[in-house]
């Protein structure tokens, strides 16, 4: 546990013993289905994933946990970024339109 002062992670990576780096659950703190929901449907896109969802533990906690797995060997942490960027990009091109 975080002690006074210190600061706890946003993200975390969990990971069974001897799973492969393509199979990650990731949790994301201080997070709910804005995020999740949109997400989700970004790396959804990618036709590496083979999955990905997310479910939030319960309705007290700000947290989610993001589940991807991937075809090929390709590691969950690729779709997770290229997912986060993409996310972003149309975020970015919503403001610019609206300003």
């Amino acid at each position: 546990m975080a002690g006074e002062g210190e600061k706890k992670p946003v993200l975390e990576m969990v990971q069974a013993d001897g799973a492969d780096d393509g199979c990650v659950t990731f949790v994301m703190h201080n997070e709910d289905h804005t995020l999740g929901n949109s997400l989700r449907y970004m790396i959804m896109k990618n036709p590496e994933v083979e999955f990905c969802g997310y479910t939030i533990t319960h309705p007290s906690e700000s947290k989610i946990n993001f589940r991807i797995q991937t075809r090929g060997g390709i590691p969950a942490v690729e779709p997770l970024r290229n997912g986060l960027n993409d996310l972003h990009d149309v975020c970015q091109h919503v403001l610019n339109t609206f300003q």
